[in-house]
């Protein structure tokens, strides 16, 4: 029996802390998404209105980026990332108490604030935590976010099929999630980041990395698309049963997670390089089979595709990107995770307002483009980068 050392236990304990804020994360955020067709019924909106609300969180995340940049250039990521726990886990309580269409847009805009501060902090501290490991660890805390994911939405799925009311389920999960982020707080790692001068909150991707900037954003539209729309898309375009409507979105977190922790198994075999192609043929295939059949079993099978297209992209473009020549390792994957997290949050809002104006059905075709668009970007990749 292996006995782990004095000195390896403390960064043990700080790579369990962050990954259990990753968790906190993941959980929180699939807990929301598993329930947008909850909220949508409670306060009685359609799919325009729905869209509208759900701008609130990217207007929430984008604002707050400078100010949360401010705060990790003068304090430690521990910090701010017990401060970005609570305050994230208190608007995910209150999303289920919201009555009215504004009240939601309030809440949905501190819920994207909170979730921007959060999210910057936990990746500041895996970076921290990876700099005490001489082996990447850095993925890991990727796949436990998908994994909270998964976790959150079969949660989610068992509130749906119990009946159990909204504020039942949210306040239960936000209570859990905060008490988890107090008792694992004192074994997060503490270093203060000294900076002798102003650093932007943003950097543009240079041509090297425009290509990857793009499937990034592309692959990161599509994921939050599934995120936000899977359940209501196979309640209103499948007509499925609430209950199956929720477990379509498990179904593709279940795909999500599995792809992602076979990733690193496949890529040495077939290369990044066609990974990226055929990932970006998955989700143009999956999408549009669930446009063109909707049908429980021809879009689960579409779900299914899409799910395993995503799940390997972001990761390897971020370490194609962390091969940069031209810029720094942290800058090039900060610029091209700033313009992917954009694709995150500025694109699902819009499938409410075409689904009110086209249809529910014609909205997932239109975003089946973005998996054909990562097709053809990664296509021109040269192999020695992939």
């Amino acid at each position: 029996m292996q006995l782990i050392s004095k000195t390896e236990l403390p960064r043990i304990k700080h790579r369990t802390a962050a990954l259990v804020y990753f968790f906190l994360s993941g959980f929180g955020y699939s807990t929301w998404a598993s329930r947008i067709p909850g909220i949508q019924q409670q306060l009685h909106i359609n799919e325009a209105q729905l869209g509208a609300a759900l701008l609130a969180a990217p207007i929430g995340v984008l604002i707050t980026v400078p100010f949360t940049s401010n705060l990790l250039n003068r304090y430690s990521s521990k910090s701010i990332m017990i401060l970005g726990a609570l305050f994230y886990n208190v608007m995910l309580a209150l999303l289920a108490f919201t009555t009215h269409l504004w009240q939601l847009c309030i809440v949905l805009f501190c819920f994207g604030s909170s979730r921007n501060l959060l999210n910057l902090s936990m990746n500041a501290q895996g970076v921290e935590v990876q700099r005490l490991y001489e082996r990447s660890i850095i993925t890991s805390f990727h796949a436990v976010w998908s994994m909270a994911g998964f976790a959150g939405a079969a949660v989610g799925y068992l509130f749906v099929v119990s009946g159990l009311p909204l504020s039942v389920h949210f306040l239960s999960v936000s209570i859990i999630l905060i008490l988890l982020s107090v008792i694992f707080y004192p074994n997060t790692y503490y270093i203060l980041q000294q900076t002798s001068q102003r650093k932007k909150f943003f950097v543009w991707p240079d041509k090297a990395l425009i290509v990857f900037a793009l499937i990034a954003f592309a692959s990161m539209a599509c994921e939050n698309v599934m995120y936000d729309w899977s359940a209501i898309y196979f309640k209103k375009a499948v007509l499925a049963p609430k209950d199956t409507a929720t477990a379509a979105f498990v179904l593709y977190m279940v795909c999500m997670t599995t792809g992602r922790f076979l990733g690193d198994r496949i890529v040495p075999k077939f290369g990044t390089h066609t990974i990226l192609k055929y990932s970006g043929l998955c989700i143009f295939s999956g999408l549009l089979t669930a446009s063109l059949f909707p049908y429980i079993i021809p879009a689960s099978i579409g779900f299914v595709l899409t799910g395993f297209g995503v799940s390997c992209i972001i990761p390897l473009i971020f370490g194609l990107a962390g091969k940069s020549t031209t810029m720094s390792s942290g800058t090039a994957i900060a610029s091209v995770s700033t313009v992917s997290y954009f694709g995150f949050l500025a694109v699902p809002p819009g499938v409410g307002f075409i689904a009110q104006a086209i249809g529910l059905r014609w909205s997932f075709g239109i975003i089946a483009l973005f998996g054909a668009a990562i097709f053809l970007l990664a296509s021109t990749i040269k192999k020695d980068e992939g």
